[in-house]
């Protein structure tokens, strides 16, 4: 009887010494091009071609730069994980520890943010720079179980030789992706890993529980968010005239009046007080509450214009941005570092992490403390018009770059590779 990819896996765990023969030979047969003598589980055959495509070496190393401490500590800060460490911690730490493992925990980019469990195995982890700030993105680390995890949005184990570097080949872990359930994006993956010797097949789902537990503990502390945000708003809105309603910063409805209720309410992804064009309800005036913002619709027309930006790099030095919107327009200076970031947002309309950025202006993606310190300078000037996490021109913004006649002449000095990209390719 043919052995299925599961059964070889399992029985690689174990000790079997013909289902881990099996499992390196489907792996040499994949990366000759041949027809393995069994076939790899369908998630692990998936990632093993995605891999293939991106060029990645199975006998490199698993090292990469690492972020900086503040770096990750502004990540940290940022991650709606932070608020459920405590919960991770009791739910999968003391198991990891025992089971000779450790818990690591990352961010959308495949980051290490935290990691935790048996000091052995933290030791081993640091030789195969499993640590914080590393990247475990299957684009640079292969085939594994945060990686995967990330790359098919699926819970996923990964054993022994399924790992496509031939370095993890003694490793074994298990992660799922965790969402936020205030908006369904994800916020990171939760993994366990160990050992290849300290595989048992639970364990994916042991993870998987205490990340759907971290998912219920933030809905349960948004729940309670928005009954605050209730008790202040509601008298607020008791002496209003009109239409308005106040919502937290996700969108949700905490009190409304003068208009039908709504489960949530789109909000641009970067939300600022004043005046703001929202599609669903035309333009409104929108202020801080405690804990959210008091949305007030405004008696101009409903099809007032939205925000235009004019990036004009057709005569340097005089770079310059012009923003034009209801209440009228207003032309700035750039300097080239700012015209340089605002190109590379330009191009680029869903957004840019700030590591993307870093890779599109200086050709290296860990500089995103200068990224983000130069993106602050120019958000308080243009802080209607540009949104966050990602950087990118917010919704319902039209953005049109003025370029010079010659593309060879665009930003002349300017070394950043989006722009090199753009003078060589136009």
């Amino acid at each position: 009887m043919e052995t299925s990819p599961v059964e070889v896996t399992r029985l690689a765990a174990l000790g079997s010494d013909r289902a881990t023969r099996l499992l390196h030979k489907a792996r040499e047969a994949k990366l000759a091009g041949d027809r393995p003598p069994v076939a790899p589980r369908a998630e692990i055959g998936a990632s093993w071609d995605r891999v293939l495509r991106s060029g990645i070496d199975p006998e490199q190393s698993t090292q990469s730069v690492l972020l900086e401490t503040e770096e990750i500590e502004h990540r940290r800060r940022s991650s709606a994980l932070g608020e459920v460490m405590p919960l991770l911690s009791d739910g999968l730490v003391s198991i990891a520890d025992t089971a000779q493992q450790i818990m690591v925990v990352t961010d959308t980019e495949g980051r290490v943010l935290w990691r935790q469990g048996n000091p052995g195995v933290l030791r081993r982890a640091d030789a195969i720079c499993l640590e914080e700030g590393a990247s475990w993105a299957e684009a640079i680390t292969g085939t594994n179980a945060i990686g995967t995890a990330l790359a098919s949005r699926a819970p996923v184990q990964v054993h022994s030789s399924e790992h496509f570097v031939r370095s993890l080949h003694s490793w074994t872990c298990a992660a799922t992706p965790v969402r936020d359930p205030r908006d369904g994006r994800l916020i990171g993956i939760v993994d366990i890993s160990g050992p290849a010797t300290t595989f048992h097949p639970m364990t994916l789902a042991l993870v998987g529980s205490v990340a759907r537990l971290a998912e219920n503990e933030i809905r349960t502390r948004h729940l309670v968010a928005v009954d605050r945000l209730r008790s202040v708003a509601a008298p607020l809105l008791a002496r209003l005239g009109g239409r308005a309603l106040a919502v937290d910063p996700h969108g949700w409805l905490a009190a409304v009046t003068g208009m039908p209720p709504v489960d949530r309410l789109p909000l641009p992804k970067s939300l600022q007080a004043g005046q703001v064009w929202l599609p669903s309800l035309g333009m409104c005036r929108v202020e801080p509450l405690p804990g959210g913002w008091l949305v007030q619709v405004t008696d101009e027309p409903s099809d007032a214009p939205p925000r235009r930006v004019v990036l004009d790099l057709g005569r340097p030095p005089g770079l310059t941005v012009t923003v034009t919107g209801p209440v009228g327009s207003s032309t700035q200076r750039l300097s080239p570092r700012h015209a340089e970031l605002l190109y590379a947002l330009a191009l680029h309309p869903e957004g840019r992490t700030a590591s993307e950025l870093a890779e599109d202006i200086f050709g290296d993606a860990t500089r995103t403390v200068t990224v983000r310190a130069e993106i602050s300078r120019l958000r308080r000037h243009l802080a209607e018009v540009l949104a966050h996490r990602p950087y990118r021109f917010g919704e319902g913004v039209a953005v049109e770059v003025i370029h010079p006649e010659h593309p060879g002449d665009l930003l002349p000095r300017s070394t950043a590779p989006v722009v090199v990209r753009a003078r060589t390719t136009a």
